[in-house]
């Protein structure tokens, strides 16, 4: 539940600061680590500064196993710079071990791992179990007689996958009212454009609302539309709930941008690269912001039936 007494004009333009503050670390230490994905990581920034540090999620850095926690868990693991960013902005480690990001020792692995570093709900990486995992957490409150939330960031690509839709079918079933998705559509997936691998995902919120979901659509680089999908979905009884959040794979950088295959899907970028990105992201405002998602440039190819 949402309960900072605040309104949310008046923490946004601190979200706004923090995201850019930790978009540049993820730059910077898959950069340093040589390794890592970085562009991933950028598209699913806003929707986790939201949940961790914009007054959502319930949590005890210092208790990070408190029972009553809200959970959240990263089903597209290799965004894990984004979520190590997060945690240690939100108390959970002392920021100065991001710049061990994939050094051998070091908890902060190429993947999140539960057992290493707290914090981590799930270790996630092997695409499409995450929605299971966040499910069996969801109902793990039903059946202990608790009222945490469960949060789930799914990756577009990911979506192929049989188990997720397993997944949305049990959880519509069993009504679980306390389990959201988020859907990060960022349109690029490892071997390309998201509908060029698999054109027939589309149209994804029929789809969804087809499987017994209540399913909003929203801008996931708008802090406004996050925190209001967020309360549509509190207000909503008796069914899960989806996000289905478009954004820029890479935050709409131009060394991202400039791929047009995968939006440089798990490569850092080199130092020269590294260096425009920043100065691209010091100068970037969010006033600027594409706002309506109907706009955003959609990598489609021609549907199946029309296809030579």
């Amino acid at each position: 539940m949402i309960k900072n007494n605040q309104s949310d004009q008046e923490n946004i333009e601190q979200l706004q600061k923090i995201t850019k503050k930790l978009s540049r670390q993820i730059i910077e230490i898959t950069t340093r680590a040589g390794s890592g994905h970085p562009s991933s990581s950028l598209s699913a920034i806003e929707i986790m500064v939201a949940l961790y540090l914009g007054g959502i999620m319930n949590y005890r850095p210092d208790e990070p196993g408190w029972p009553d926690r809200d959970r959240f868990i990263l089903s597209k693991g290799h965004a894990a710079p984004g979520l190590y960013a997060v945690l240690a902005e939100a108390g959970y480690f002392d920021p100065e071990m991001l710049l061990t990001l994939r050094e051998i020792g070091s908890p902060l692995e190429g993947h999140p791992n539960m057992r290493v570093l707290p914090g981590v709900e799930a270790s996630t990486g092997s695409l499409g179990q995450g929605l299971s995992i966040g499910l069996g957490h969801a109902l793990a409150a039903r059946v202990d007689g608790r009222d945490f939330q469960v949060y789930v960031m799914i990756g577009d690509g990911e979506t192929n996958q049989g188990q997720v839709w397993e997944a949305a079918m049990t959880a519509a079933k069993y009504r679980v009212s306390n389990l959201t998705a988020i859907l990060d559509y960022n349109k690029f997936q490892q071997t390309g454009s998201v509908n060029h691998v698999m054109p027939t995902l589309e149209p994804l919120v029929e789809k969804w609302m087809a499987f017994g979901w209540h399913t909003t659509e929203i801008n996931g680089h708008v802090f406004d539309d996050i925190f209001s999908a967020i309360r549509n979905a509190q207000a909503t009884d008796n069914r899960p709930h989806i996000i289905i959040a478009h954004t820029l794979k890479g935050h709409g950088l131009s060394p991202f941008e400039k791929d047009d295959v995968n939006r440089k899907h798990g490569k850092p970028l080199t130092e020269e690269e590294k260096a425009q990105a920043l100065e691209e992201l010091e100068a970037y405002s969010y006033d600027q912001k594409i706002t309506s998602f109907e706009q955003r440039p959609n990598p489609n190819i021609e549907p199946p039936e029309r296809r030579q």
